[in-house]
């Protein structure tokens, strides 16, 4: 009998997909020296969805919002969580990240415009598959500002900012470095302030090379040029941003700072979620466990929010 069991688990899959005409599809966008890979996730075959573009945050990041450093499973928990509400989406791997793989490229030809151009790329995508009722773009972290500068170049349904900033990556940079030691923490800010008018650092040395290294320092300065805040008052169409109180990278001030430049935009502040939107408290030891655990559901107000926002959108 346990031989059979791998085919009756593959065989009730395959039963659910058919009955409710829900699909894995994998996606990509070919290009000149290499592709961008993703993952549909289809709620319905059978009629149109909504649709959601799931943006990874900073770092590499890969559609499920894994790294080397940590693995969470934030936003394919996220997908499987729309699915159940018969929302569709689609989620990403970054440039040079999981699937998204280029010949010849570094990092250190690497921008932010850049990653907006790729995520404006997915946009054409989706809004060229006639399945889908509408498109809304949602990103988490960085992915909130990525995903704002394209959704005012692509005409979509709605924006969603998931732990995103308020400020200018160099402000937050500096917040979250705070705690050095003096004489590092007086280094680090130079650098930053360097980068934020366009000028490199050549030579990083000690326990800021990784942060700084000069191959990065070209997408540190062409991130920094950009303030969510005003970026987000550009926008017109409908705007939900989600943050969490036990957000150890991003505090909730961001998100009403965001409010704030666009008053039409709806704000939802969810008591005890952390960055990778587990339910977590104030303690940084125990919140930073919870980056390293893929099978710890999402805080359980966090898709009602996103359902509910989505839902109602005309």
């Amino acid at each position: 009998m346990n031989l059979f069991r791998p085919f009756l688990k593959i065989l009730l899959i395959l039963l659910t997909q058919v009955l409710y005409g829900q699909q894995t599809e994998p996606w990509q966008i070919t290009l000149s020296k290499g592709r961008l890979a993703g993952t549909l996730l289809l709620a319905d075959s059978t009629q149109k969805t909504p649709v959601v573009l799931l943006i990874p945050g900073s770092g590499p990041t890969d559609r499920n919002g894994n790294s080397i450093s940590h693995k969470n499973n934030a936003l394919k928990l996220l997908a499987d969580s729309l699915k159940q509400h018969h929302i569709s989406s689609l989620r990403i791997d970054k440039r040079m990240v999981g699937q998204s793989r280029f010949k010849d490229l570094t990092e250190k030809d690497l921008t932010f415009d850049r990653y907006v151009q790729d995520v404006i790329l997915w946009l054409q995508k989706l809004k060229n598959d006639k399945r889908f009722s509408k498109i809304i773009v949602a990103g988490h972290s960085q992915g909130a500002l990525t995903g704002l500068l394209a959704a005012q170049k692509i005409p979509v349904a709605a924006y969603i900012s998931i732990s995103g900033a308020g400020r200018p990556i160099n402000e937050v940079l500096k917040q979250q470095l705070q705690g050095l030691v003096p004489q590092v923490k007086q280094k680090a800010y130079q650098i930053i302030d360097s980068l934020s008018q366009g000028y490199t650092v050549p030579h990083i040395s000690g326990p800021l090379f990784m942060l700084f290294r000069p191959s990065v320092q070209k997408f540190l300065s062409t991130w920094m040029k950009y303030d969510p805040a005003i970026e987000l008052s550009k926008l017109s169409i409908p705007i939900l941003i989600v943050h969490g109180t036990t957000d150890l990278q991003i505090p909730v001030k961001d998100a009403k700072r965001l409010k704030k430049m666009n008053p039409k935009a709806k704000l939802v502040i969810i008591k005890d979620m952390n960055h990778v939107l587990k339910k977590a408290g104030a303690d940084r030891q125990e919140n930073l466990k919870t980056y390293h655990q893929p099978h710890r559901a999402l805080h359980r107000e966090l898709t009602p929010v996103l359902v509910d926002f989505i839902k109602h959108l005309k």
